[in-house]
């Protein structure tokens, strides 16, 4: 059970980062979909590329995909539990 403070609920902690996709990796029949690899900025050299599901939801609920080239946003997400003071 987690304890409320007075001041309200703990909320967690959060980092955005500008990305941009790179390129789109189609699908291979219908065994692996398509991916769009994702470059993020300043990030290291070696760990900057992310590949993910290229499927998305617009705020009507439909199925999108990002273009090649599109400006992205990724967010790390931690608990309250999860982080140390720095």
């Amino acid at each position: 059970m987690k304890v409320q403070p007075k001041d309200g609920p703990i909320e967690a902690s959060t980092k955005t980062l500008v990305a941009t996709v790179d390129k789109i990796i189609p699908a291979i029949g219908t065994v692996i979909p398509e991916k769009a690899q994702i470059s993020i900025e300043g990030a290291e050299h070696l760990y900057r590329e992310l590949r993910v599901e290229n499927i998305l939801e617009d705020p009507a609920g439909n199925h999108v995909g990002l273009k090649k080239g599109a400006e992205v946003s990724v967010t790390i997400s931690a608990e309250p539990e999860a982080v140390t003071k720095q």
